[in-house]
């Protein structure tokens, strides 16, 4: 058995969809020949929790924690409000900051280089150093955001000459929020060093996205290998589906991925057809920004909407199950081309027909075909996004909305873990 470190800031009891891609690469691990050990943070300070995916850990598995010093937990007493969407990277508009959100994100991105969780760096490579003298390994995994944690994978790979994987589950300076920092240019450099260093001094990178590997090969000549997010072979209680036509959203759907094309299209609808208004239902599970809903109101759609707040992942494994369609919405930018939501691998699992929309050339797009999941439209396809959605209206009408039947195995968690297995035993 290969040993591995793998040393992350998300685990259990954390919620959301930062938890999900390490805590099922370890469920797999030892049966690919690989001995996982987990090191995370004592006390860390989560914006979601979800007690349920603590019954999903290993129960021998080796986990290691040290303690973790974060200022999110002094930032609280100014404003828990900002300080949780701010480390959660849920960042508003310049136009609609106030003074101490603005002066927050400039805190955010000037003084914690390169994220709020730096302090964790020099006593877990303390920490862990100590421990790998008595406790040797064949390998270190750092996994980010947050993106300290590379530092310290960094600095171990040097101190114990370990082959290094880094893993980035989002990008770093390219990623949407990262513009939003409020950056001096001395933040800037010292953010693309920190990124250059990372992406040359590994031994591996992973990424989650084939744009984004094809960025970083633009960067480094270290091997850079996509291995995507998936989905759990789990067994779920198969509910029926919705009675009504439901087009489901679950996940948090904030201001900056407000679809208004949809909920124009929606809306426009419920007027031409006179039974659609009545068989709609709009339901938004999990957080969703007041912008969202006022537009959705405006649009004469209050009556259709549903937002039943956050619930547990197995909860939203059976919504997922028993909407009519799913909904997959992603920001309109280029920096947003890399970005596939965890989600999208849940979504096919459940064989409802996903309906995406987001940017241009998104990576979504291959994969949604490859599987044979869905539609993506872009945000200024409306007629095309209309048409399908009345075409999705009337066969719910006449007899109902067929599940997906494309191929997904090579989505399923075990065999991504069957690739991380394989990079692991090359090292």
């Amino acid at each position: 058995m290969k040993k591995a470190l793998i040393i992350c800031y998300y685990w259990p009891p954390a919620g959301g969809p930062g938890v999900q891609r390490w805590l099922k690469f370890v469920k797999y691990l030892r049966g690919f020949g690989v001995e996982p050990v987990v090191y995370i943070p004592e006390n860390p300070d989560y914006p979601i929790l979800d007690e349920s995916l603590v019954d999903e850990i290993p129960e021998d598995v080796s986990i290691l924690k040290h303690p973790i010093w974060e200022p999110y937990k002094m930032a609280q007493f100014f404003s828990k409000k900002n300080t949780k969407q701010i480390s959660s990277g849920i960042i508003k508009e310049e136009s609609k900051q106030s003074l101490v959100q603005k002066l927050m994100l400039f805190i955010r991105g000037n003084l914690f280089i390169p994220d709020a969780r730096k302090f964790w760096v020099k006593p877990s490579v303390a920490f862990l150093n100590s421990y790998l003298k008595d406790h040797p390994v064949d390998c270190i995994i750092t996994t980010g955001p947050p993106h300290s944690l590379h530092l310290v994978g960094r600095d171990l790979k040097k101190l114990h000459n370990l082959p290094w994987i880094a893993d980035f589950r989002d990008p770093w300076t390219s990623i949407g929020y990262h513009k939003k920092l409020r950056l001096t240019k001395f933040a800037q450099r010292k953010h693309a060093d920190l990124e250059f260093q990372i992406l040359n001094e590994a031994t591996q990178i992973l990424v989650t996205s084939p744009t984004t590997k094809s960025d970083f090969e633009k960067t480094t000549n270290t091997p850079v290998t996509c291995i995507t997010n998936g989905f759990d072979d789990e067994k779920v209680m198969q509910p029926e589906l919705d009675p009504v036509f439901s087009l489901a959203h679950i996940g948090s759907l904030l201001e900056d991925r407000n679809p208004k094309i949809l909920w124009e299209i929606l809306s426009e609808l419920k007027t031409e057809i006179p039974t659609f208004g009545k068989d709609l239902k709009i339901e938004l599970i999990g957080r969703v920004g007041e912008a969202v809903k006022q537009t959705i109101i405006a649009e004469g759609l209050e009556d259709n909407l549903m937002i039943p707040g956050y619930v547990t992942h197995q909860e939203a494994l059976i919504k997922q199950r028993s909407a009519q369609i799913l909904l997959l919405l992603e920001i309109d930018s280029i920096e947003t081309q890399a970005i596939i939501p965890g989600k999208l691998f849940e979504y096919l699992a459940a064989r409802r027909p996903i309906l995406a929309i987001g940017p241009v050339n998104s990576d979504i797009t291959s994969i949604l075909e490859e599987a044979d999941g869905g539609i993506y439209f872009t945000y200024h396809e409306k007629q095309r996004l209309k048409a399908f959605i009345l075409t999705k209206y009337e066969e719910y009408k006449s007899g109902g909305i067929s599940q997906t039947n494309g191929n997904l195995e090579q989505f399923t968690r075990k065999s991504l873990t069957a690739k991380l297995a394989e990079l692991i035993h090359t090292l």
